[in-house]
């Protein structure tokens, strides 16, 4: 059979769109393969998330917001649900809430223990034991062991905090005055 030029011309079209279709596909899941670390790269990036706010949290207990305003993401779909009860929504309402636990000064020192990693390409989640102390407001420690749940999404190559939740504190609701929400 032979094909005159006007018959030709949208076959080899045809062909020269469905090999640049496949030639970009291949480009894009290479690219994505490249873009995603493996998934131990991924955990030992997390578990260094997960030490970052550790930390962050440590220096807000003596009223440095800095690195907690760091670790965690600005977006309005951030969550916490933290030791005085309630569950805030969005960063405005939970920074505002770093702010106001910076300003109570509770000294003291966090560690996150008995942590579980689960890192995936864009999200991830701890699970761990908080222990610790806390200072009243007469220089008493406070002791603190509540169980924790960070849950972390990979924004602009960083991991960022998004919701962290944790057993409320009644201990720390005593000795602060804050009431449990």
């Amino acid at each position: 059979m032979k094909l005159n030029i006007i018959t030709r011309r949208p076959l080899v079209l045809a062909v020269c769109l469905a090999a640049n279709a496949g030639f970009a596909q291949q480009q894009q899941s290479s690219a994505a393969a490249s873009a995603a670390p493996s998934s131990a790269l991924a955990e030992k990036e997390l578990r260094a998330a997960n030490d970052q706010f550790y930390a962050a949290l440590n220096a807000m207990f003596v009223g440095d917001l800095a690195p907690m305003n760091a670790i965690w993401s600005h977006r309005s779909d951030v969550t916490d649900m933290g030791p005085f009860g309630g569950r805030l929504t969005g960063w405005k309402a939970v920074g505002g809430e770093f702010k106001k636990e910076a300003g109570m000064k509770l000294g003291g020192r966090v560690v996150c223990t008995d942590l579980i990693v689960q890192a995936g390409a864009d999200m991830g989640y701890t699970v761990c034991v908080e222990r610790g102390e806390n200072m009243s407001a007469d220089g008493k420690p406070v002791m603190v062991s509540h169980r924790a749940t960070n849950v972390f999404r990979r924004e602009k190559g960083q991991w960022k905090l998004v919701h962290h939740h944790t057993d409320l504190s009644p201990q720390l609701e005593k000795v602060t005055g804050a009431e449990m929400k």
